[in-house]
């Protein structure tokens, strides 16, 4: 059987055969953003579409669906292979809008380097999410009796968790961590995003990845994203938050507006790439990922923790963590930088469409949050001509 580019047959062909697409179809049914045509920007994804695209990430998660009111989870990203303690990648933290609860932030903006796995999970499980984090990496090989900086970053789930029950402990930590590997990326309703919402509607954990031209360097940039904010919803610049009428402040402009799609809310965006770069250089990607998410419908509101951790994955970059000598690394240069701007934009911005589209209806005895409707959302894209832009919108004839 041979699977084509029509949706139809790529959601059979991943269904009965089980074969690998580059957009991969779960368990579940839901597509990603291609599966029905939201193909965003123009560089090509890399075979997964998924940060994992990027050599060396891990990515796992944990769920925890218990009772009533607990509804939420952690998602475990590993940068590179070895001991990261002794040999730390090249990272940055940017910080869009602050308000919000960063473990580890300040000792990467002063550093520049990432020593521990990075967890994103609700916002009042971070302490003992980070505790969990720390015991994990002390026994790991090579470790010893040292202090050390664990990377926890999180979104608030409290619509449908009960988040001051403190339901992230040892376990669940263990769980993501251990589960963390390479391939193809669970999205949606799951791990960390498990609980968490996006623009009204249910959100979640999204990723996306990029691959630039062999003239452009041929690196790839990786991108995952924990939903949970608001805005107007604008998908290829197809208004469709509007459309169906489940927008930010919604209640103040239309006389029936009942419902509205939340103004306040976070996210946490994790950046990777293998280009070798400079911890300046580094910040400045984080700074287009903001861009990408702006892309979405976000303003930014100021209830919001919206941050950027970014790293690189190049094997120069990861210095020991003491030597008697001057090391070196190699950095592209500032003039570089451009197209890995744009292939990050680009990433986030489906990364989002896919934490969208793929987040499954959760309800809990504290609230519900509905999945986007498939089908309106898709006669919204058609409607706004906004779909199949590889195939309608060829190289150097815009608009034919």
């Amino acid at each position: 059987m041979h699977c084509n580019a029509e949706v139809k047959s790529l959601l059979a062909c991943a269904l009965l055969l089980g074969c690998l697409v580059t957009a991969t179809v779960q368990a579940e049914g839901r597509p990603r953003a291609r599966d029905i045509g939201l193909v965003v920007g123009t560089f090509p994804t890399g075979p997964l579409n998924a940060i994992t695209d990027v050599a060396g990430v891990l990515v796992g998660h944990a769920t925890l669906i218990s009772g009533d009111d607990i509804r939420t989870g952690v998602t475990a990203i590993i940068p590179a292979p070895g001991n990261l303690y002794t040999n730390p990648v090249p990272a940055w933290i940017h910080v869009g809008n602050g308000y919000g609860k960063l473990i580890g932030e300040t000792q990467v903006r002063e550093f520049g380097e990432i020593e521990t796995p990075i967890l994103l999970t609700c916002t009042l499980c971070v302490w003992s999410a980070a505790n969990a984090l720390k015991e994990w990496n002390y026994l790991q090989p090579g470790m010893g009796e040292h202090t050390l900086n664990p990377i926890v970053g999180e979104t608030n789930d409290a619509t449908v968790n009960n988040m001051w029950a403190d339901p992230i402990q040892r376990e669940q930590v263990f769980a993501a961590l251990d589960a963390a590997k390479s391939g193809p990326v669970e999205e949606g309703s799951v791990g960390a995003g498990t609980g968490t919402q996006a623009f009204g509607w249910k959100g979640g954990i999204g990723t996306s990845s990029r691959v630039l031209p062999d003239s452009l360097g041929g690196y790839t940039i990786g991108v995952l994203v924990q939903t949970n904010y608001g805005g107007v919803l604008t998908m290829n610049g197809a208004p469709v938050g509007r459309e169906l009428r489940n927008y930010s402040y919604r209640e103040e402009l239309e006389a029936d507006g009942a419902s509205d799609g939340q103004e306040d809310g976070s996210i946490m965006i994790v950046v990777a790439t293998d280009a070798p770069l400079t911890t300046r250089n580094l910040d400045r990607l984080g700074m287009r990922a903001m861009m990408g998410l702006a892309r979405t419908g976000s303003f930014a509101s100021n209830g919001s923790g919206d941050y950027v951790i970014a790293f690189s994955t190049d094997p120069s970059g990861r210095k020991p963590r003491t030597s008697e000598t001057a090391v070196t690394s190699n950095a592209l240069v500032n003039e570089s930088m451009s197209p890995l701007f744009a292939a990050t934009a680009e990433a986030t911005e489906e990364a989002i469409y896919n934490a969208v589209l793929k987040a499954t209806t959760v309800s809990s005895s504290r609230g519900t949050l509905e999945a986007i409707p498939l089908e309106e959302v898709s006669e919204i894209l058609q409607k706004y001509n906004v779909l199949n832009w590889d195939r309608t919108l060829s190289p150097g004839k815009p608009g034919t």
